[in-house]
């Protein structure tokens, strides 16, 4: 392949470089209002009154609205929530009143006069508490609440998603088993932090269109979503989504952009515009949601695993619209990438007063993982079997058989582990350089499917210019991970043309066709798909011109470097762009048209799973499987953990551009080390303590270690040119690989993330004391 597997530059590069990349904060339209939000100061209230009154006489401002005003609820899987709060504030921070006015300045003004009166409810702070049956309600409508039919709120509980997932006879396998093994595991809060802070722009024009310019990573679900919570025909509404500075799931549904669509409504002609600040995105932007994990293992002395049972207690904040779907994820992908013949796991999404959860990087994988590849060490240590060979044992291999009782195709499962026991020297002791300073090694596996509807599609456009250049419209947002790039390669590989010939153009549901969302590690699978075929589609129709021109059969042509070549005599060749507004014939008449290729993309045979059990045929896209590797030390005296090494081995299918793949990998690697050694949303009593960079560490340059990057490529039968995703799953074993290799230096288990100084030292003690 010419343009496939190289490393090409980025197709954004010089924008970013230069800083002439445009993004919604940098937009700046004529008679521009400001907004400004009024938050509830207590994690569950109930608003008593709303007193607006001297801020609307406030000189400068146009528009003050509450809750009460737009009582209607939206959401894309569970209907559950309202842009400004209704009846009850939910959680600290929480939006009750905005307003919109000619300068910032006065908007915030006008935010101090508005007065609310409260009464303080009991919160909801715990996730396990809010099972309980005694546990204050959150939402004592939820039975009302419109669903997709996958999923199961529990009314009149805390519980907006039960998902089960049952496969063979656990309480038989367990009676059986010769070990049986039980440990919990706690995953706190985390931030997505992007460079970039939510922003929107909405205008609302005389004939009734409203149009959105919003930092957002899925243009078209963020439409859908507007369009169903304010009543506003999808031909009335546009969403232009600029460039996007960051997202790891923060961008995916709809958050700022309720807030500005009613502003902008009452303010006819007027575009409204809002950014969070950083507390703001700390507060108000998705979290990722936290985790109670208990894992119960059953295993043969051979070191088979013979029996599972998972319950995955998630901490979906005060809306689950989008949670929900992350817990069904943890569900299904609940064994890990082994091959456990019995599994009962049990997922719960659970309300509490605390900010909303949301998709995160690794959507819920990161989370679980944490806690499956711990036990997979612990295990193997209780029954003394080593943790490498207890992988090798129970990992999926080609033919085995997933938790959902798929059989698995392909699997780099293997490849990947040997790859980064060879790489991270897996077999060679640690080398300590101080007594104080104790080195040791961990590893870690994972596995993770896009958690996407069976049936959602892609679309790409493609069309010809005069000069035969291109360009490619998707809906697919390049948020920092290089799809644009890695798209515009797929499209130059059908067309044989050079990639810089090719524009892109993303983002404008007016204008770029459908994609449902830019998530779940999909976007070069589908939209990656729906180019080649969009290409595919044109390349036909101008061949079906050629054969015309050039007195010669289809079969017999061919694109090859911005020519129409016959194979069988390269000499007759026609430029593409003869043909770019179709083919005029010797009498004058034209046929043909201009060269436009359409592509839609459905992932084919992927059927829904029984909700009862779980269990399906096809229910995921695919599988990408992986390891990473990391070396560290640990300080005794001071507690601090420094990371000397990681390595990362996935099994992506193809690597359509190595460049960029090694930069996801990296990045990836980085942040999992945050999380692991650093990041935690410190919540007491439903208020958040750290929502600034001073007190909210996240990893910098200063800390990044020796990176080493590997592949295992295994082609994806159904993937273009072979690609599957690898986005999110390369960021979901670092933390436990490095929690294993903390295990490993000091002889210390730490069942809770962030590993802190102080919880080294704390074990440390309580090591010596033992």
């Amino acid at each position: 392949m010419k343009y496939v597997g190289e490393s090409l530059q980025r197709v954004d590069s010089y924008k970013k470089v230069t800083g002439s990349a445009t993004f919604v904060s940098d937009v700046k339209l004529a008679r521009m209002l400001y907004a400004q939000v009024k938050r509830s100061p207590y994690p569950h209230a109930k608003i008593l009154n709303i007193d607006i009154s001297e801020a609307v006489k406030l000189p400068g401002v146009k528009c003050v609205i509450t809750g009460e005003d737009y009582k209607k609820r939206g959401g894309l899987y569970l209907e559950d929530r309202n842009f400004l709060a209704v009846g009850t504030a939910k959680y600290c921070g929480e939006a009750v009143a905005a307003v919109a006015a000619e300068t910032l300045d006065i908007a915030e003004a006008a935010v101090e006069l508005i007065k609310v009166d409260y009464e303080e409810l009991p919160a909801v702070t715990n996730a396990i508490d809010g099972m309980k049956p005694d546990a204050p309600l959150i939402h004592p409508d939820l039975g009302s609440y419109k669903v997709i039919p996958i999923f199961f709120p529990q009314p009149g509980t805390n519980i907006s998603h039960h998902y089960k997932l049952r496969k063979g006879d656990v309480d038989s396998a367990f009676s059986t088993a010769d070990f049986v093994t039980e440990h919990s595991f706690f995953i706190p809060h985390i931030q997505h932090v992007p460079i970039e802070p939510h922003a929107a722009i909405a205008l609302y024009e005389s004939d009734g269109r409203m149009t959105v310019w919003a930092s957002c990573q899925s243009p078209y679900a963020v439409r859908q979503a507007l369009s169903a919570s304010f009543d506003i025909p999808l031909n009335k509404i546009r969403v232009i989504s600029q460039a996007v500075g960051g997202g790891f799931g923060s961008k995916a549904g709809t958050t700022l952009e309720g807030i500005v669509i009613p502003l902008a409504k009452r303010c006819q002609g007027r575009p409204v515009k809002l950014v969070y600040t950083r507390e703001d995105e700390f507060e108000n932007a998705y979290v990722r949601q936290g985790l109670h994990a208990t894992i119960k293992t059953g295993i043969r002395k051979d070191g088979k695993i013979v029996a599972l049972k998972n319950r995955f207690i998630w901490d979906g904040g005060a809306y689950t619209e989008y949670g929900v779907n992350i817990v069904k994820a943890a569900g299904y992908a609940s064994p890990g990438p082994y091959d456990v013949d019995n599994i009962w796991t049990d997922s719960y999404c659970v309300y509490t007063n605390h900010p909303v959860g949301g998709p995160y990087r690794g959507f819920g994988m990161c989370e679980i993982h944490f806690a499956i590849e711990q036990n997979i060490d612990i295990v193997a240590k209780e029954t003394s079997i080593s943790e490498v060979e207890i992988r090798r044992i129970n990992g999926l291999r080609k033919g085995g058989i997933t938790g959902q009782g798929e059989k698995m195709i392909v699997s780099g499962y293997h490849d990947c582990l040997e790859t980064v026991l060879k790489e991270i020297e897996y077999d060679k002791p640690c080398v300590n350089t101080s007594p104080v300073k104790l080195r040791g090694k961990g590893i870690a596996a994972c596995w993770k499917a896009p958690s996407m509807p069976t049936d959602v599609a892609s679309s790409a456009i493609i069309r010809m210019n005069e000069d035969g250049t291109f360009f490619l419209m998707v809906s697919a947002m390049d948020i920092g991970q290089g799809s644009d790039t890695v798209l515009t390669q797929i499209a130059a590989e059908v067309l044989d043309v050079p990639p810089e010939n090719i524009t892109i153009r993303t983002g404008d549901t007016d204008h770029t066709p459908y994609e449902w969302q830019t998530v779940a590690s999909r976007t070069t699978y589908c939209a990656g798909n729906a180019v080649k075929l969009a290409a595919e589609d044109l390349k036909s129709k101008v061949i079906e011109l050629a054969q015309i021109k050039m007195c010669a059969y289809k079969r017999e042509l061919e694109f090859q470097n911005g020519f129409v070549v016959n194979k069988m005599h390269p000499e007759n060749r026609v430029p593409i762009q003869t043909f770019a507004l179709g083919l005029t014939l010797p009498d004058g008449s034209g046929v043909g048209g201009p060269a436009i290729g359409v592509g839609t993309f459905v992932v084919p045979n992927n059927m829904n799973a029984d909700k009862y059990t779980g269990m399906g045929e096809h229910p995921v896209a695919f599988w990408t499987i992986g390891f990473n590797g990391a070396e560290v030390e640990v300080d005794t005296e001071t507690g601090l953990i420094k990371v000397l090494k990681m390595v990362s081995c996935f099994d992506p299918g193809k690597v359509i551009n190595p460049l960029t793949y090694q930069g996801q990998v990296e990045g990836a690697m980085v942040q999992a080390m945050g999380t692991v050694l650093w990041e935690e949303l410190k919540l007491k009593d439903g208020h958040i303590l750290n929502k600034n960079f001073v007190d909210y560490k996240i990893a910098t340059a200063y800390d990044i270690p020796e990176l080493i990057v590997k592949v295992a490529e295994n082609a994806e039968l159904t993937g273009p040119y072979g690609a599957r995703g690898i986005g999110e799953p390369v960021m979901v074993p670092g933390a436990p690989a490095i929690a294993n290799a903390v295990a490993n230096a000091i002889g210390c288990r730490f069942t809770r993330m962030p590993i802190t100084p102080d919880d080294v030292l704390n074990a440390l003690k309580g090591k010596n004391k033992k």
